[in-house]
């Protein structure tokens, strides 16, 4: 890093919650439902850490047509079903967040009310109260890097002095090109090829965080 880092700031699902598999193979089934049929692997390749908005947007077009009239009513139960039933933390995110003394934030291409509900659900929301920020609160969602420079600018720090913690290359991309340092985590759905790059250090065991953040303070 070109200077010491001040502040780590969280991607949530893949990241700080275990989502991403649940999630994909619910996407995966409402997809076929509307007419595209994708495999996991593509799915996670095309949607993987894009906002909600950006996504709908993808499949619209894909379509050639708008999706049902209060569709996102529709799958919302989908995935609070299958939440409710297995969601939990990151293995070894606990331990790692008890080691940290960094201060840290979240920055999510989730909405506001999946963050609270997940990180709820899984017993992190009062670790980052006050200090989590959404695509809701900016015009462009990863990979733009709208969302870490808003995040970095509410926690006051400057964006050469953060340090990311991803697990999808859109958001992997945002915070390259916010300026910032890159932590891409390999050990969810993501290929490890597709998180590799400039002011990247992949690493595949939560475990292993609070070591390659005392190293880049």
């Amino acid at each position: 890093m070109a200077r010491p880092a001040e502040l780590v700031i969280f991607d949530c699902d893949g990241v700080l919650i275990d989502s991403e598999r649940l999630a994909v193979k619910v996407d995966v089934r409402v997809l076929g439902e509307l007419g595209w049929p994708l495999t996991e692997p593509e799915v996670i390749e095309r949607f993987m850490g894009r906002s909600d908005r950006e996504t709908q947007t993808v499949i619209e077009a894909h379509l050639g047509r708008k999706l049902p009239i209060r569709w996102e009513e529709h799958i919302k139960p989908l995935y609070e079903e299958a939440f409710t039933a297995e969601l939990t933390p990151v293995a070894g995110v606990l331990e790692a967040l008890d080691r940290i003394t960094l201060p840290s934030c979240v920055a999510s291409s989730a909405t506001h009310a999946h963050l609270r509900y997940t990180l709820e659900l899984t017993g992190l929301y009062d670790r980052f109260e006050g200090r989590i920020f959404s695509a809701d609160d900016v015009a462009r969602g990863k990979p733009a890097p709208d969302l870490f420079l808003y995040a970095a600018r509410r926690m006051a720090v400057a964006p050469a002095a953060c340090v990311v913690v991803e697990d999808s290359r859109p958001g992997v991309e945002a915070a390259r090109a916010a300026g910032m340092h890159v932590l891409a985590f390999a050990g969810g759905l993501m290929p490890v090829q597709l998180l590799e790059g400039p002011d990247t250090t992949v690493f595949d065991d939560m475990r292993k965080l609070p070591r390659l953040l005392d190293e880049a303070a």
